[in-house]
């Protein structure tokens, strides 16, 4: 599978695809309220036109010198095309290096949702770039977070005490490397 193949792909129960400006005034319903953002320095979008913008940036797919490329997908149910959250995916492409993240809104959390569409993100991921290591970086206190990457074969390979500090109080990190063992 290309890069190019990344735009759209799908799983049993979702479809993801390539986040556009058009999806910012359904993603803000999902996107809303404060659940979710305890573990990350984000807020809800104040407005849908704020969500906009950001999503134009991130519709560009790469940083401005070239050397990242973002991925970015909504979480689409197949069965009525509900918006659920997101999967982002930035390649750094001199460390040869993606970062993965995701991120459900509240009514659909604990529904396999996150584990099913990251579980397909990172066999494409692996195969588009199959010499790339993939990491992902978790607050300490987020043990929901902590559990899904695990299981999906994600290992511990440091942590970084006081990582951040965001809504008044410091965040230690996990960093995970992805390691499947098949």
């Amino acid at each position: 599978m290309s890069a190019a193949a990344l735009s759209t792909f799908a799983t049993g129960r979702y479809h993801l695809a390539a986040l556009r400006v058009s999806h910012a005034e359904r993603m803000s319903q999902c996107l809303s309220g404060p659940s979710g953002y305890d573990y990350i320095p984000d807020l809800p979008p104040a407005s849908v036109a704020d969500l906009a913008a950001r999503y134009a940036i991130l519709e560009r797919g790469a940083s401005p010198d070239g050397s990242e490329s973002w991925f970015n997908w909504v979480i689409g149910r197949t069965e009525d095309d509900a918006l659920l959250g997101y999967l982002q995916a930035t390649v750094a492409h001199t460390k040869h290096l993606i970062y993965v993240a995701y991120f459900v809104g509240a009514p659909y959390r604990r529904q396999g949702v996150a584990g099913e569409t990251l579980a397909a993100l990172l066999a494409a991921l692996r195969a588009a770039y199959p010499d790339y290591r993939i990491e992902a970086q978790i607050d300490t206190r987020n043990l929901a977070s902590i559990a899904l990457v695990e299981s999906l074969g994600f290992v511990l390979v440091r942590t970084v005490p006081a990582a951040d500090t965001f809504k008044g109080s410091v965040s230690d990190e996990c960093h995970y490397a992805y390691r499947p063992t098949r």
